[in-house]
């Protein structure tokens, strides 16, 4: 009977540590200043982290939009005081933010997407932007009826110029003859939501011949897609799949699988497996891609799409090796 009883006492003293634990499995997300319906970055987070997350474990993640610079330290504060774990702060601008916050919450993991803070209590997650862009520079130049095609990025960071470095390796690794155009939007936060901006930077880029255009600008893209729809040219998307965006006018899009990364993140921390530092997400293990569905599948032909994905076969194992901007702050190899 004492057995019995000692069986069942153990068993009730598991019981209530799981669901102690279940109960402290609150995980959080806090989005950049664009917002989760960005059509872009965010989105990706919003559609294939969070809602997915909801869907297939039945947990709710608990978000946070900051309106301004200020709410972004505070935001992710407040998601830290009421315990909710792992916290992931979308974009390299909450690195100092994360930080500060993470060394007041040694207890907390954080997870942190395009930038690496090295603390015992923060998972950094990179991706091998470079690989994705220059998958769709080798389409882009494959589909140029000119020769010339065009990039227009967002603020002028060395990670926009990785983009565009890849972007043109692929290109030219096409064509070697190929010219590649490439305009920043503008040197603050503002230059990821200017949209009248991008049409006219895109629209620049017509006129000069280019007839394909990769925007890696956040909400300044839409401006690009629109304008490349009015010109009767092609555009590239990217993070999300934008294809759906300007149909017939999206030739791909350079997935960026941002959403997927914060997913793993929490997945990982509910399995009890989750740990810091330094997290590479590549063309091998799915991170970065192309996308091909019913809006751009008339668009990609069959040699369009062998040859992309010969290249994505040689990049994984290592026959390509694509030059990273950011190993060396220029696009010299």
């Amino acid at each position: 009977m004492k057995v019995l009883f000692k069986i069942a006492a153990a068993a009730a003293i598991s019981l209530t540590a799981t669901v102690s634990m279940a109960l402290e499995f609150k995980p959080a997300v806090i989005y950049d200043q664009a917002g989760k319906n960005d059509k872009s970055f965010n989105e990706a987070v919003y559609r294939n982290g969070v809602l997915q997350f909801a869907v297939d474990k039945g947990v709710v993640v608990r978000e946070f939009e900051p309106q301004n610079e200020a709410q972004m330290e505070q935001g992710l504060r407040r998601l830290a005081q009421r315990g909710n774990s792992p916290i992931v702060a979308i974009g390299f601008t909450f690195a100092s933010a994360v930080e500060k916050v993470a060394k007041e919450f040694p207890d907390l993991q954080f997870a942190i997407i395009d930038m690496v803070v090295d603390l015992p209590n923060v998972q950094s997650i990179v991706f091998a932007e470079h690989e994705g862009s220059f998958m769709v520079g080798v389409l882009a130049a494959m589909a140029s009826e000119t020769g010339k095609v065009g990039f227009v990025g967002g603020m002028d960071i060395p990670l926009i110029r990785k983009f565009a470095c890849g972007f043109e390796q692929g290109a030219k690794f096409y064509n070697s003859e190929a010219e590649v155009f490439a305009n920043m939007t503008g040197t603050t936060p503002s230059a990821w939501s200017d949209p009248a901006k991008g049409a006219e930077l895109a629209k620049a880029q017509f006129s000069k011949g280019a007839d394909v255009v990769f925007a890696a600008a956040g909400g300044t893209g839409m401006g690009v897609y629109q304008a490349a729809k009015d010109e009767s040219k092609l555009a590239i998307g990217v993070d999300s799949n934008q294809n759906y965006i300007q149909p017939g006018t999206m030739l791909t899009s350079m997935l960026k699988k941002v959403g997927i990364a914060a997913y793993t993140t929490w997945e990982e921390a509910q399995a009890g497996e989750w740990e810091p530092g330094f997290k590479v997400m590549n063309t091998a293990n799915g991170g970065v891609d192309w996308a091909l569905d019913q809006y751009n599948e008339k668009l990609i032909t069959a040699e369009m799409k062998a040859k992309v994905e010969e290249v994505k076969a040689q990049i994984i194992s290592g026959e390509i090796k694509v030059h990273d901007y950011m190993s060396t702050n220029s696009c010299e190899m």
